[in-house]
């Protein structure tokens, strides 16, 4: 989920743009524009000035660009109006911001401020209930549930290794089971294909 404009050198405020910007977006578009946008705006403040319109032809290709344009122009006002230009730095007043819930939240926490949370996404949610971890119907209640049983010095770790993952080996559609390291622990939940699953039946729930 996170791309090259989320490294650690990178601003906090660029980084809670990019993250609102990647919600229903391929990594390598989220890069793509958020390298254009900081080339024309460079600083919170120029992007708080800056035309709507303006904004959205430079969104234009990534999804939901107008709702996102709205979000990113009022984020840097607001980041301005209320917090002196400064991200803050807890879930509360991150998830203040237009377009920020719990996701995008803590992982601004996690990329930008190396505070211990847990960003669930569509990867870590779907990924967490396949292997049986968890047994949850929202990304709000995997978070709980994660929390509840992974030790707190993992938590910056699991997005990152789950959204690898999920791209890389367990696919929403098609995963190759046959090729995952971890296949021995997953329980497989939900998984009705069995494309290149390997020999032998899923581990038992017990």
């Amino acid at each position: 989920m996170l791309g090259s404009w989320s490294a650690k050198k990178t601003p906090a405020w660029r980084t809670l743009v990019g993250t609102i910007l990647s919600a229903r977006s391929r990594d390598e578009m989220t890069d793509k524009i958020c390298g254009v946008l900081f080339k024309r705006y460079r600083t919170a403040r120029a992007l708080a000035g800056a035309n709507h319109r303006d904004v959205e032809q430079i969104l234009h290709d990534i999804g939901f660009y107008r709702t996102k344009a709205r979000y990113i122009i009022a984020t840097a006002k607001l980041l301005l109006e209320k917090f002196g230009g400064e991200v803050p730095r807890t879930i509360e007043e991150l998830m203040e911001f237009p377009g920020v819930g719990r996701k995008v939240a803590n992982c601004v926490l996690v990329y930008s401020f190396g505070q211990e949370a847990i960003p669930v996404d569509t990867h870590v949610h779907r990924l967490s209930n396949r292997l049986g971890w968890v047994k949850t119907a929202s990304p709000e209640e995997t978070e709980r549930a994660l929390v509840a049983i992974i030790p707190r010095s993992a938590w910056m770790l699991v997005n990152e290794l789950m959204v690898a993952h999920g791209k890389s080996v367990c696919r929403p559609i098609g995963p190759k089971c046959g090729e995952c390291p971890i296949r021995p622990q997953c329980r497989r939940i939900g998984v009705t294909s069995q494309r290149g699953a390997g020999i032998g039946a899923p581990p038992s729930r017990t």
